[in-house]
């Protein structure tokens, strides 16, 4: 196969209609064939609403593939980096060791959708024949780029099972981690959820959503043509509220969330709660073809079990009501467990230049792996399900 591998400076650079027809349908049957997080749309809006951009530390320089036709037969969405904010897979401690050893880690290269832990592809190359070839040409490429930037390292987060076994046949360190995920078994309806759980759970679990409400509460779904300048202005403020209380500085501005208004609103739904003829708090949500990908809260006014009804429940709900298979409701979070979200393993592929540094990184993550498997096997026997307990 007759290829050339380029180096775009954002996607301006790229047609849109090509980058989609790369990154959909990718992947086995298990993962979702459209995730919203790499299409052109949001990871365009990122940039031109400058979250992202060489002034945030996340520069864009993704991997293309393309034929004799110029034809584009893969990319890679990739960011050099001179921090390691906004990732969500942390490696502090390893930029703090190198520097100490009187190395420099920064620059780095991050394969990666900015400010979003949800499992997706990071090699968008569909399937057919020449898929390995080309995730092979987007590896070698992506060394290549790190050579000619003078990265200490290559970080691709958040995998699905192809690309990580691609990075992974390529001698990329395999790393793990965990998140909580909501299984849809079929159910018909909340109450079939619920019916599912052990008693002493399910009856927590409404006392927790009529205690959310029991102020004069009611939840609204966003949708679509149905969302508005005034819906983002509401969420941008709850947004901003939360955002600052929590990390100091949130990573998105107001103007991307009217460019994924105008791009791909209906691939988003927001979960907005109002009182008094106000809407007081709200959650992102964006919708793949199979799952649901709960993204980012906040509230200007404090209720118990709010949170847990606007951003749990509430997407329990939706999925069901949809038919979509999960919900991926982000980073962290064993509180999830009570609410009938399950241990997930996710994954990241890191390469490391520098023999040294590889060969501490490799060994830590050796023993990391097997923390992390064995806490998602604790935490498995503590979900609410029935068969974990007598009804």
């Amino acid at each position: 196969m007759n290829v050339q591998v380029k180096i775009a400076q954002g996607l301006k650079a790229v047609p849109a209609a090509q980058w989609d027809a790369c990154a959909q349908g990718t992947g086995s049957g298990d993962d979702d064939p459209v995730n919203p997080f790499v299409s052109h749309a949001f990871l365009s809006a990122l940039e031109d609403s400058a979250c992202v951009g060489a002034k945030t530390g996340w520069a864009p320089l993704h991997v293309l593939v393309e034929d004799e036709a110029e034809r584009l037969l893969g990319v890679a969405p990739c960011y050099l980096k001179s921090h390691s904010q906004g990732e969500y897979v942390f490696d502090h401690s390893w930029a703090d060791a190198y520097s100490r050893a009187g190395g420099r880690y920064y620059p780095k290269l991050q394969v990666a959708v900015p400010f979003t832990p949800a499992t997706g592809p990071r090699l968008l190359v569909p399937n057919g024949p020449q898929a390995a070839e080309t995730r092979s040409y987007l590896i070698a490429g992506l060394r290549a780029l790190r050579d000619q930037t003078g990265a200490s390292s290559i970080h691709a987060t958040f995998l699905q099972q192809d690309d990580l076994e691609a990075f992974t046949s390529e001698n990329f360190l395999r790393r793990a981690d965990q998140q909580f995920h909501w299984f849809n078994e079929g159910y018909g309806s909340f109450d079939d959820f619920l019916a599912a759980l052990a008693s002493r759970k399910r009856k927590a679990i409404r006392r927790e959503r009529r205690d959310a409400l029991s102020n004069g509460i009611t939840v609204e779904w966003v949708t679509g043509k149905d969302i508005t300048e005034a819906h983002w202005d509401a969420f941008f403020a709850f947004y901003m509220d939360t955002g600052s209380r929590k990390w100091g500085r949130p990573y998105l501005n107001r103007l991307f969330f009217s460019l994924i208004g105008e791009r791909m609103a209906d691939r988003v739904l927001l979960v907005m709660a109002k009182r008094d003829g106000r809407y007081i708090a709200g959650a992102i949500n964006f919708i793949g073809d199979k799952r649901l990908y709960g993204r980012n809260w906040g509230c200007i006014e404090d209720h118990p079990f709010l949170h847990f009804e606007v951003c749990y429940y509430q997407a329990i709900a939706f999925a069901i009501a949809r038919g979509l298979d999960r919900v991926e409701a982000g980073a962290q979070g064993e509180h999830k467990l009570a609410r009938g979200y399950r241990p997930v393993i996710t994954s990241s592929a890191h390469d490391i230049a520098d023999p040294g540094l590889r060969r501490a990184i490799e060994a830590y993550l050796e023993q990391e792996r097997l923390y992390v498997s064995e806490a998602a096997e604790e935490l498995e026997e503590a979900t609410p399900f029935k068969h974990r307990e007598e009804d």
